[in-house]
């Protein structure tokens, strides 16, 4: 209850609070709602799953902030997350049953990170991370227009 709250406290535009959480526990069903995205077996293992439904695919940007919420709420209770994108989420949203006219934004997954711990958990992801680098922040900036720039970052 304390993620689902984390989630309900997510900024959203004008406060429409546009969403709605329906949550997933029996393991018979997270398997099958697994099978709607690509890449979404950690769904199909988890403890439990959280399916965020919108009003309106308008709503995206809420709903990324509503997921982060979540996620950033699980992990300070030792929880792992994992979003996933359900890819047939025509299918998806008849097996949970949700009405036409709402878009299934994502399912963010749960569970406790593998026994190893939360320090290995954490180290995997940093090693992961690493591995892959992140851009230097002066190749994803530009001042005043878009576009290469000379201008060096101000500190």
């Amino acid at each position: 209850m304390k993620i689902l709250n984390a989630g309900r406290m997510a900024g959203s535009s004008r406060n429409r609070q546009p969403w709605h959480f329906v949550v997933i526990r029996e393991r018979p069903r997270l398997r099958e709602l697994a099978a709607f995205g690509r890449f979404a077996q950690h769904v199909g293992t988890a403890a439990a799953a959280i399916a965020l439904v919108l009003e309106d695919s308008g709503a995206a940007f809420d709903a990324g902030r509503c997921a982060q919420n979540i996620m950033l709420a699980a992990w300070s209770w030792g929880v792992a997350s994992c979003p996933a994108t359900m890819h047939q989420s025509a299918e998806a949203k008849v097996f949970l049953r949700i009405p036409p006219d709402k878009t299934l934004a994502i399912v963010v997954s749960l569970g406790y990170p593998h026994p190893r711990g939360r320090g290995a958990i954490e180290r995997t992801a940093l090693r992961i991370l690493a591995s892959r680098g992140r851009r230097p922040l002066v190749s994803m900036v530009s001042w005043e227009e878009y576009g290469p720039s000379s201008i060096p970052i101000p500190h």
